[in-house]
Formats: structure tokens, sequence, C-alpha cells
């Protein structure tokens, strides 16, 4: 695994820096993606490997990253990680996770102070972590379990506030239906999703910075919300368009390259399958069509993916 500095790009008048927190071989490949059987991933080594496939030991290949958007005057994240010294008993790879993700963004130009508006695509445990921190100003390395009680307090005094203080965050209103208290957090099916809600979502609505919406938001002139079920019920991506190039964040419509060639191709994360493969399908025919340039939360390599018709599916343009 490797940690890794920003990348910067532009797409018209839109800045685009790619900070990778984590890059590495993530989990058996054929657990991830479970109908995308040996054939499909080797077959295609030759470009798999080895950013998306560690081949030797049948692994995916992922990162953990987030993007930064300069657009309108404005400074845009989309996605936040997982954040420091969560409780995530469900999910041992991000149980008690320390990274450098505030180094990182401060690295790259960003402070907690000059972002003016989250994304989260989703609220799954990885896109939504640095959300918030510790009331006290910590990073979260200091070891205190700020897990145990309502609302995200240890009951003596930890508590979390928005990272982001001057910020907007644009949280899909599906998912916080489906993954806040109204719903049991995810029908009680995962206790991570109650830990989750409760450390990095529910502290951003006591503080009055989350803006919930549905179908389509605008952003600016460049960047618009678009809903996109399945993955979650409130999974969403976010269209650029500036200056004739365009670009599509499809969060996790997308883990795998192997998705492309087949959008039948489910996740194992996916909670709603059918939905999932009619929305992967709907955004990947208009990157093609329109030739958006496709970004996916965890792909590795360049990140990135220009995808073309190919047959009744696709194909990676390489």
């Amino acid at each position: 695994m490797t940690r890794e500095n920003a990348q910067r790009t532009f797409l018209g008048d839109v800045e685009i820096i790619r900070v990778v927190e984590w890059r590495g071989p993530f989990a058996p490949a054929r657990e991830l993606v479970p109908t995308a059987g040996a054939e499909t991933w080797k077959s295609n080594e030759d470009w798999l490997a080895p950013d998306h496939w560690d081949p030797d030991g049948d692994l995916a290949v992922m990162a953990l990253q987030t993007w930064v958007l300069r657009s309108a005057g404005r400074t845009i994240l989309v996605d936040t990680g997982v954040g420091n010294g969560r409780e995530r008993p469900g999910s041992p790879q991000f149980h008690h996770w320390q990274g450098d993700f505030l180094g990182l963004l401060e690295r790259a130009g960003v402070r907690p102070e000059d972002v003016d508006v989250v994304v989260n695509t989703h609220l799954h445990a990885d896109h939504v972590g640095w959300n918030t921190r510790p009331a006290d100003g910590t990073d979260g390395t200091d070891g205190t379990d700020r897990s145990g009680g309502s609302g995200g307090s240890d009951g003596s005094g930890g508590e979390w506030v928005p990272t982001f203080p001057h910020a907007q965050y644009l949280v899909p209103a599906a998912d916080d239906a489906h993954f806040g208290p109204d719903n049991a957090y995810g029908g009680g099916l995962h206790q991570d999703d109650r830990l989750v809600y409760e450390d990095s979502v529910a502290p951003l609505h006591r503080a009055g910075r989350t803006l919930l919406w549905d179908g389509v938001h605008r952003i600016d002139e460049h960047l618009t919300l678009e809903s996109a079920p399945g993955h979650t019920p409130g999974s969403a991506v976010l269209r650029l368009a500036s200056g004739g190039e365009r670009a599509v964040f499809v969060g996790d419509l997308l883990h795998s390259p192997v998705q492309i060639l087949d959008p039948a191709h489910n996740s194992c994360f996916c909670l709603d399958a059918a939905a999932a493969s009619v929305s992967r399908r709907r955004i990947l025919e208009r990157a093609a069509d329109e030739r958006e340039l496709v970004v996916p939360a965890h792909f590795g390599g360049s990140g990135t993916a220009e995808v073309r018709r190919e047959g009744s599916g696709f194909r990676v343009r390489r």
C-alpha cells in the first residue's frame, strides 16, 4: 500500500485536485464484484494490472481519495474519506483508521476554513469520515473514544463538529432518511451504519450545515448533482461541464473497471442490485456518448476512465 501526494489538472475553467490518502490491494476481486468471474479478470490482465488488480493475490487494487474542485470562485470537496479514530467494528480495514487527510489537503493548498461546499456522493463510512472532527481541535489521533453516546458524544465532553466550518454539506435526502434514526440507521442491518451517522452526519445537522437534496441539484454553472440510486438509496453523481470539457464523478457506482465492461456487475456493497445496474448503465451510456471523463471514487491508476461503447456494453479507452 502507498500514500501519495496530490495531482492537479484543469477541465475548462475548473481546477481538479486529486488527493490520495491510500492506495493498494483491498479485497479479493471476486468478492468485491461477485458476478465477474475469473476469466473476466484474467482476459483483461494486460490493462487491469497493476493499477486495478493484483493477479498474484487475486486482489482488487483500489484507492481512498478525495477530489477537490475549484469552480466559480469556490472550493468544493467530493467525499471525505474514512476519518481518524472512528469506531467501525464491522469494517476492520476502517476501524480506528489513522491517516494524514488534513495534512494532505493542506499540502494541496486547502485549509479546512477554505472549503465552501462538501459533496457526499452517499453516506457510506469511507465517504463521510472527515465530515467531522473532534470539537477539541485535534485530528482524531488522541485515542479518545467518542462513539459511545447518542449523537456522537462519549458522555465525557468528547463531541464531533464539522471539519469544514464554513462549508455547506450537500447530503442526498434519500440516504439521510435511510441511514438516519427514522429508519433505525439503515434498518439496523449493520452496526456501523448507526456509528457512521452519529459521528459523521448527525453533527452536521446539529450545526445547521447540511442541505438535503433529491433529484437534481445545481451547485454552480459548471457543477450539477444528479441522483443515481442503487448502491445506496440516495447515491449520486456529480457532473462537470466547462469550456466544452466534461466529467462525471460517479462515487461508488463503479468500484472496478470490470463493471464498465458489463454494467450488470454490481459490487458486494450495492444495496439494491437491480437499481444499481440501471443507474450504472445510464451513466455510462451518457459518458460514452458525450465523452464525459468518468471519475470513480476508488479507482487506482490515473483515477479516471474514458468510456466507449462496444457492442451492448462498454470498453475503457487505453
